[in-house]
């Protein structure tokens, strides 16, 4: 299936500069004189431009400049080719990319792209490649030129999109390597992951103080993986939020009508398929139906650097007409079928920042490509919104959607796509609010929200989560809401999940013949009224106390399929729960000497370098941060765990981008992003937000141009690097 070759040189494309490009550096110039930049006092760059594509090109200038390694390595990444730098541990993660992208796919699919979009794809790349030609000094690690259809390859905002929910370990299984070691991304088990996703509120006019519509942008993610940026043009672009590194429209944010706001979604959107598959003389077959079918099949090449220079490795790929075979199960194979639309989701992505109504907003909805997230929603006439999912295949309800389907059978195929109106949403609800944290929609607004009867389940298996509960808990009965007590709501301290998993634990714990520590621990415990704080000795054992009971609970064999949080809650045994919190006071006591130590101490946020991974270190300066993991409910979530190197625990997912909007008659915001814009250790802008976010402290959004400039640290525009 593979074989492997000795390169001395690769490269992306062979074409050679030309005699156009001094008409190419020309028209690059010509645009970056339609594109004004403002930084603000944080250096966050407000984009003027002419057109929409002046703007664009004027955003990937400005991100290039805050952090062009982020840039360049969600394409390099996008279009499968992470070995190139990385070396051979990062081949099956390029082979699940290029399962699915294909360069010449993507260039075909651009050139029959609208020439409104065409032109955005073309001031994406013309404002990177302007950035590499004004910036001689910057070294790429690969991409020393960026082509339009190379969009096309990154064309949905979200931190993990579809492709990933495939395993690499089990394409290195099925397709067969010699491969040492897989990629670092997928070493760490479950139990250590942060949960992803993130918190969406919106709040009808009806709840507000001010009889405005208020908006929750919260998203949870790997730290520094988006910016906070502003883009506007003459031609009705006006969008403010986070935009992901090297995409050119704000995924989650707001204009001066309307905000948007993106969870992860558990609607299901993917599907495998069990192949029944046969060998004959001129290749695989696979049954379907009353006939036999042939597998394609694709020769993928993946180079990979080596010691010696670059080397290739070739897998022939087989798929089936629902898609890519990915593993073996038992005597069947696996396919897996998802969206693969990129024109449609770039345009989906774009338009609904550009959108100025309800209805307008739900038009781009249509288009049907938000495959992997939820929406909140708000606007300045008043209307609340929810989309549960948005990319949802119809099916026969007869199966299980759950798990792998009988290939072989017709009637598992896909049978179109549910319209907007079928699937599980929400519009002005009558308690007049509506949150997501990624849990079930069930519970979005309360006693009006949808029910699950009404739909069938593959819309929506979501579970309840503490981040769900906790939300409700802090909305519900609630109003004279301003932005400040929003804000106050989304860090409340309370954490729901302890409040669910120490009762059954003071109750199983018997102080007969426990030394005193651990009775004077389990008081603490007994006191505590569940918030945390820096200075929360309580909150330091609950949360090693609720570590000690995840491994136990990971390691029953007979917990089921439902909510893990659930298990440990409602039924693991009391002998398990006093071993757990005697577990955790030993760790303390091990780590830091002492069990009576403040979670503050212990909870830390460091950022050292701009690299993509971190790496921390106890001996360096850091930050204390109050607020906890989103899995114990904490709704402003910090997710943190120590590394073999350290004692104390480093965050590196969670809250990043946060914005409370107001939509009044002008609309008004205040926002923080993780530690500052930008990626260069030697900018004021790399740490000048961090002691703020690590308090729960917001800025000014700065959104309407007077109040810009009068805050204006620097204006030019792209190219006038000496400023």
């Amino acid at each position: 299936m593979r074989k492997v070759i000795l390169l001395v040189c690769i490269g992306w494309s062979c074409t050679s500069p030309g005699p156009e490009v001094n008409s190419e550096q020309a028209r690059w110039a010509e645009q970056a004189q339609r594109v004004t930049i403002i930084r603000d006092t944080y250096g966050v760059p407000h984009i003027y431009g002419k057109t929409d594509a002046d703007a664009v090109f004027g955003l990937l200038y400005a991100q290039c400049e805050d952090d062009f390694n982020r840039v360049e390595m969600n394409y390099i990444n996008a279009m499968g080719r992470l070995a190139e730098v990385e070396g051979e541990s990062e081949l099956y993660r390029d082979l699940r990319m290029k399962m699915f992208i294909d360069p010449q796919d993507m260039k075909s699919k651009y050139d029959s792209s609208p020439d409104w979009l065409k032109k955005l794809m073309d001031a994406f790349a013309d404002g990177i490649n302007y950035y590499l030609f004004t910036h001689p000094g910057v070294k790429p690690k690969l991409l020393t030129r960026f082509e339009p259809w190379m969009a096309l390859s990154f064309s949905e905002g979200s931190i993990g999109g579809d492709i990933e929910r495939i395993s690499t370990r089990n394409l290195k299984a099925f397709y067969g390597s010699d491969v040492k070691q897989i990629s670092m991304i997928e070493e760490l088990p479950d139990i250590y992951k942060e949960p992803t996703g993130s918190n969406g509120i919106s709040i009808a006019p009806a709840l507000t103080a001010n009889g405005n519509a208020l908006f929750l942008i919260n998203p949870h993610t790997t730290f520094f993986f988006r910016s906070e940026v502003h883009m506007v043009s003459e031609e009705g672009l006006n969008a403010y939020g986070a935009v992901t590194w090297g995409q050119f429209f704000v995924y989650q944010g707001f204009n001066d009508r309307l905000g948007w706001m993106h969870t992860s979604s558990r609607a299901d959107a993917i599907d495998e398929y069990l192949e029944t598959v046969e060998e004959k003389e001129d290749g695989m077959y696979y049954r379907y139906g009353g006939e036999e079918r042939r597998l394609e099949t694709k020769n993928i090449v993946l180079p990979y650097k080596t010691e010696e220079g670059t080397a290739t490795q070739e897998v022939t790929v087989y798929y089936s007409h629902h898609g890519p075979i990915i593993r073996a199960e038992e005597d069947k194979w696996v396919s897996i079928r998802l969206m693969q639309e990129p024109v449609d989701a770039l345009t989906q992505s774009y338009m609904r920042t550009k959108a100025r109504s309800y209805e307008e907003f739900h038009k781009t909805m249509e288009i049907r490509t938000n495959s992997s997230n939820n929406t909140v929603y708000a606007d300045a006439d008043g209307n609340i919104a929810y989309y549960h999912g948005n990319f949802i295949p119809k099916r026969d309800p007869q199966f299980d959607w759950s798990g792998p389907l009988d290939g072989s059978d017709p009637a598992t195929d896909w049978q179109g796509l549910h319209t907007v109106d079928e699937i599980v949403t929400i519009l002005n609800p009558e308690n007049g609010w509506i949150q997501n944290c990624n849990s079930t929609p069930f519970t979005a607004a309360g006693e009006f929200s949808p029910k699950r009867e009404d739909y069938p389940t593959y819309m929506a298996p979501d579970h309840e989560n503490y981040r769900d509960k906790h939300a409700v808990r802090v909305l519900d009965g609630k109003k004279d809401f301003t932005l400040e007590s929003l804000i106050e709501a989304a860090y409340d301290p309370y954490l729901t999940g302890f409040a669910e998993l120490l009762p059954p634990l003071v109750q199983a714990f018997d102080p007969a013949g426990k030394d005193l520590k651990l009775k004077e621990a389990m008081q603490v415990l007994k006191d505590w009224d569940y918030r945390y704080s820096e200075e929360s000795v309580a909150t330091s054992l609950a949360v090693y106390y609720g570590q000690e009971l995840l491994k136990i609970a990971y390691a029953s064999a007979d917990r089921g399929a439902g909510s893990i949080y659930d298990y440990m809650a409602k039924s693991l045994p009391g002998t398990q729960r006093v071993q757990a919190f005697e577990q955790a006071v030993d760790i303390l006591e091990q780590d830091f000497g002492t069990w009576k130590i403040p979670w503050g101490e212990i909870n830390r946020y460091q950022r050292l370098t701009s690299d993509i991974y971190q790496t921390f270190n106890d001996d360096e300066p850091s930050l204390p941060v109050a607020f906890a993991s989103g899995r114990w409910g904490s709704l402003a979530s910090f997710g943190s765990r120590k590394y073999a190197q350290t004692k104390k625990m480093y965050g590196t997912s969670g809250n990043s981008f946060v914005a409370f909007v107001e939509f009044g008659e002008k609309v008004s915001a205040k926002s923080i992003s993780t530690g500052g814009q930008s990626g260069n250790p030697g900018s004021p802008h790399f740490d000048d937000q961090a002691m703020m976010y690590t308090k729960g402290e917001f800025k000014d959004v700065l959104f309407y141009r007077e109040d810009i400039e009068k805050k204006a640290q620097r204006t030019y525009r792209p190219g006038n690097v000496d400023g």
